[in-house]
């Protein structure tokens, strides 16, 4: 939750730096000349808003209206009990431990099917968003609040189709061993599936609702969207839980497509020693920080889509091609696919995967001039 806060301040960082103009830079400690870079600007933000007025109006649900910030913020903290940190840590704790004098950085090892557990509570999170918008009883958080609805059941199909097919080919549900897969191949499921990477990250954008999918809180059309009428404490929830959001799905990016902890020539083999340990920590970091920069990079250098253009994009361009990697990963895994690779199917995935992901490109090329904007140009479009 502190980095949700201190990535505000990044945010707000490069949005200056791509605008051209000065961010936060001034706010330090009160009465001192210390300035600090702005870097207490999270705190004053927080300050602000455990301090202001918890106002309720009077048409809310006032039950729902308070539970949809604490269903959100409860999604979001929940995923990260699955989430690996890192391998192993040589320290012995005798039986705690998943191996012998060691303790795996897993909140609850102990759970199988890690993926189906994270999709299950990213999927609780739109019932904040929908109960936020439909207790408010507003006009704009209720169409924040259809929005939202709409946009995340289109996105998890295409998002599904992404981890359906690392899991098809890692043979697990656990993210360690997808991550662990990846290791012993010495190959990035980025670049073994490269068009499942496109169609996972761009879904996890929408579902996320990071610009340009942001529709259900576009300030231009809806003010706030779905939390137009809350302040306080319980916007202050809506809005960690948002950022919550984006680094679970940079986390996620990073372990099953970008190798998790895993980089070429530093950790290669078993965890020996409290160096190589720490080690994959700072990459698993590094690597997720570097997607978080993507993610806030492409905040301010694109423009949002229309509704329109946004549920076409799941329905017509990110579910056929999520099922068309789905369907060349299961042709290829198939074992008698091995008889005629001489067993090692890596670098016939990689090359493979690439053919695909052009010829999907190219295809996508030419008919999106076709579909770029279906609205009526004049009367006789009307007619």
């Amino acid at each position: 939750m502190t980095a949700a806060a201190y990535f505000v301040l990044l945010e707000r960082w490069i949005a200056a730096w791509v605008q051209d103009r000065k961010g936060p830079n001034r706010v330090g400690m009160p009465l001192t000349k210390l300035r600090l870079f702005g870097l207490g600007q999270p705190l004053a933000d927080g300050l602000k808003f455990v301090f202001k007025e918890e106002y309720v109006p009077k048409h809310v649900d006032k039950w729902l209206y308070t539970l949809a910030p604490v269903v959100m913020l409860t999604a979001a903290l929940a995923v990260f009990a699955v989430i690996p940190f890192g391998d192993f840590l040589p320290l012995d704790l005798g039986d705690a431990g998943d191996k012998d004098g060691m303790v795996q950085l897993l909140v609850a090892p102990q759970i199988d099917v890690g993926m189906l557990y994270v999709f299950a509570l990213s999927s609780m999170a739109v019932y904040g968003v929908v109960l936020g918008g439909w207790s408010s009883n507003n006009k704009y958080g209720y169409l924040g609040a259809l929005r939202s609805s709409a946009q995340m059941i289109a996105y998890e199909l295409p998002l599904g189709l992404g981890i359906l097919g690392v899991v098809l080919m890692t043979g697990s549900l656990r993210i360690d061993e997808i991550v662990g897969h990846q290791a012993n191949a010495g190959v990035w499921n980025a670049f073994t599936q490269p068009l499942g990477f496109v169609v996972f990250v761009i879904a996890s954008f929408a579902e996320a609702a990071r610009l340009p999918f942001d529709l259900p809180e576009c300030e231009q059309e809806l003010i706030g969207g779905y939390h137009t009428e809350y302040s306080g404490m319980r916007l202050i929830l809506f809005l960690i839980g948002e950022f919550m959001h984006m680094i679970t799905a940079a986390l996620l990016i990073t372990l099953l497509f970008l190798g998790g902890w895993h980089f070429w020539g530093l950790t290669d083999g078993p965890v020996t020693s409290w160096v190589g340990a720490i080690l994959r920590i700072v990459i698993l970091l590094a690597k997720t920080f570097g997607v978080i920069l993507f993610f806030m990079l492409v905040r301010w250098s694109w423009p949002r889509f229309r509704f329109d253009q946004l549920m076409s994009l799941a329905w017509k361009v990110m579910l056929p091609l999520g099922m068309l990697n789905l369907i060349v990963v299961a042709v290829l895994s198939e074992p008698a696919f091995a008889e005629y690779t001489g067993g090692d199917r890596t670098w016939v995935f990689v090359a493979i995967n690439a053919v695909v992901a052009l010829l999907a490109w190219l295809v996508t090329a030419l008919l999106q001039p076709l579909a770029a904007d279906n609205r009526p140009r004049g009367v006789e479009d009307l007619r």
